[in-house]
């Protein structure tokens, strides 16, 4: 297949990477007491990537290097480099995303960070995209997302039940020159009214050094549907998710049926049934379920780290279309449809059907 000539307004992903530590398997977790059987039983994950040693920065700027190098981008025409994150990233007062160019990249572009939790891959990514349109001087942007959940504040088990939450890096190149792929669509949707969800109802206060309590999201969520009702709560969070989808769509110009993969977040069995496999009538077996149960919930990652597997495993064609699927805490989603150009030469041949 013949690559387009570039438009003013495209944009094209131009490298990607991850890099995940080894994984822990279910088994390992329940049989050392970090995970109870019937949790296990309803997220149907099988492993989950756990670090050694390795600190969220490092991660993420490995998984850049090689995302640079498959890109054949020169670090110098990267012009900006956001780091997404949720959770704490090493030091205190100190510059993850500065760390990740000093490293991965090496020139003096901008270089910041970007909070949006789990939907922090793609709201970089939006971010991005606006930043290179608004100049024609600008050229490429290098995406991160690095997170290590550990106790004693996190639980990758227990903090958020239904979700288990993994540790590793992940890169985007993206470049308004050409690349593999080809952005058609990406839509973002924010719910402001839920984030309180994702603290309690917790007042507000300065932090408190000796508070070393581990995160319980599901304690959160509880106390705040107590507040505002079930159905409430269910039907924001359904409508965002569907806006966003069907913005993402329908802004491509395509179906659900013209999609031949999903990218999904690498929630539990339970959650991604309800949300996506039950309501879309999406087969499991189109979309990232089978790596997402095997490596866990990489936060603002997964979108990147599915999109990477599905290419570097051969599992999506030149000319087919894929959908990333992404949510946060806040709430936002944000979902994209992705064409494929052309297999990049570092990917495998293309897997059975």
């Amino acid at each position: 297949m013949t690559a387009p000539v570039p438009a003013p307004g495209d944009l094209y992903v131009a490298g990607c990477g991850i890099w995940l530590p080894p994984p822990v398997t279910t088994e390992q977790a329940v049989a050392a007491g970090h995970c109870d059987r019937r949790l296990a039983t309803s997220t149907a994950m099988l492993s989950v990537a756990v670090a050694d040693k390795e600190t969220p920065a490092e991660m993420a700027a490995l998984a850049a290097q090689e995302a640079v190098r498959r890109s054949g981008v020169d670090p110098a025409r990267i012009d900006l480099v956001l780091h997404a994150s949720l959770y704490f990233q090493g030091h205190h007062l100190w510059a993850p995303a500065s760390y990740v160019q000093r490293v991965a990249v090496g020139n003096r572009c901008p270089a910041m960070e970007v909070r949006q939790v789990s939907n922090g891959g793609m709201a970089a990514l939006e971010l991005a995209h606006a930043y290179l349109l608004a100049s024609p001087d600008r050229t490429a942007a290098l995406i991160t997302t690095g997170d290590r959940m550990r106790p004693p504040g996190f639980d990758r088990w227990r903090s958020d039940p239904g979700t288990v939450y993994a540790d590793g890096g992940t890169a985007l190149v993206v470049s308004r020159q050409g690349g593999f792929a080809r952005l058609r669509s990406l839509v973002t949707v924010s719910e402001p009214v839920l984030e309180g969800m994702h603290r309690g109802g917790h007042p507000f206060g300065p932090p408190s050094p000796e508070e070393q309590r581990t995160v319980d999201l599901d304690a959160h969520k509880r106390a705040y549907v107590a507040e505002t009702g079930t159905s409430f709560s269910v039907a924001r969070v359904s409508a965002g998710q569907e806006a966003a989808l069907t913005g993402a769509l329908r802004t491509a110009g395509v179906g659900l049926g013209d999609i031949s993969r999903v990218v999904l977040p690498h929630m539990g069995w339970r959650r991604l049934s309800a949300a996506f496999f039950n309501k879309w009538d999406v087969d499991p077996r189109r979309t990232t379920w089978e790596f997402g149960r095997r490596t866990g919930h990489l936060g603002g990652g997964d979108p990147i780290a599915g999109f990477d597997h599905l290419i570097t495993s051969g599992r999506l064609s030149p000319g087919e279309l894929c959908l990333l699927v992404s949510v946060g805490a806040g709430f936002s989603w944000s979902c994209a449809v992705v064409e494929l150009l052309e297999r990049p030469s570092w990917a495998a041949a293309p897997a059975a059907r």
